[in-house]
């Protein structure tokens, strides 16, 4: 059972494969995706029946590539009550595409999993939280677009991602041209005078399982703030076929694939979960799918 609280937090899925990581992309040719093997599937539905057993609904960020290739998974995910969401189309960085690149893929992915789900798609999350200073412009492109939640904004400092000021609590922020769109930035705890992520993925499988908890209690508790968790398929997919990208990539991509679902499951038991949109709603952040 989860641990007594009044708060329910977030838990996503960024559903790609493991060929799809930025920090593998200098290994694996984009090109050869196509003939790669396709090991998401199984790994999704592994998560699907962890969340069924402990009764948990929560947020999958679509990757339209994997959309187009198993639209039977997708309209399962929805089918069992958990969130569509768009997480882009190709997983290229957004600082890295033109504008006109990004506003297409996100709308070519948007159109795929509505026209799949036949629910309107209110969520995006870019990859590699790769909405940065240098890429503030895609939030005007995600409004045009009519999403109305972002969550790739991580407030910490990184080498790949983040903007270590940005607000730590889920909340409007204002895009360039003036207009806000609700934005759950991924969760950081305060400790000391830094700011600890926590919020899941490869910190979830680096740093040991007594930290992260601490940490996310302390976001619960201290802060009275809801926190947002993701993981990845292949975080639970030890068998993966292995590729040498660089001590520091391989290290990041490989490090407790073994133990991460039995510390997702434990995970589960703790705290309370659900779908982004109702942790927003709950919020009173957005209401009926519009901002509040």
């Amino acid at each position: 059972m989860a641990e007594s609280t009044a708060l329910v937090n977030a838990m996503t899925v960024d559903v790609e494969d493991y060929f799809h990581v930025s920090a593998l992309a200098n290994a694996i040719d984009r090109q050869d995706w196509s003939s790669m093997e396709l090991r998401a599937e199984a790994s999704t539905r592994a998560l699907l029946e962890l969340f069924s057993a402990h009764e948990v609904k929560a947020t999958f960020f679509v990757l339209g590539w994997m959309a187009e290739r198993s639209p039977a998974l997708v309209r399962e995910i929805a089918n069992e009550g958990h969130e569509i969401a768009c997480h882009g189309w190709s997983h290229r960085l957004v600082y890295e595409q033109s504008r006109q690149e990004f506003r297409d893929e996100a709308l070519r992915c948007k159109q795929l999993l509505e026209d799949l789900t036949g629910t309107k798609v209110l969520g995006y999350r870019a990859a590699s939280y790769s909405i940065t200073r240098a890429s503030l412009w895609a939030l005007d492109d995600l409004i045009d677009l009519g999403f109305v939640y972002d969550s790739s904004i991580f407030p910490i400092r990184h080498d790949r991602y983040g903007i270590p000021d940005a607000n730590r609590a889920p909340g409007p922020v204002v895009a360039p041209s003036g207009r806000p769109i609700v934005e759950f930035p991924l969760t950081t705890a305060k400790l000391g005078g830094l700011r600890v992520p926590c919020s899941g993925g490869g910190y979830f499988r680096l740093l040991p399982y007594w930290f992260t908890r601490n940490m996310l209690r302390r976001v619960n508790t201290r802060d009275a703030l809801p926190f947002i968790f993701y993981l990845h398929p292949w975080e639970i997919d030890a068998g993966q076929p292995r590729f040498d990208a660089g001590w520091l990539s391989n290290y990041r991509h490989y490090t407790n694939l073994k133990a991460c679902k039995q510390r997702l499951e434990t995970l589960l038991g703790q705290f309370s979960f659900a779908r982004v949109d109702r942790v927003l709603e709950n919020l009173g952040l957005i209401a009926s799918g519009r901002p509040a």
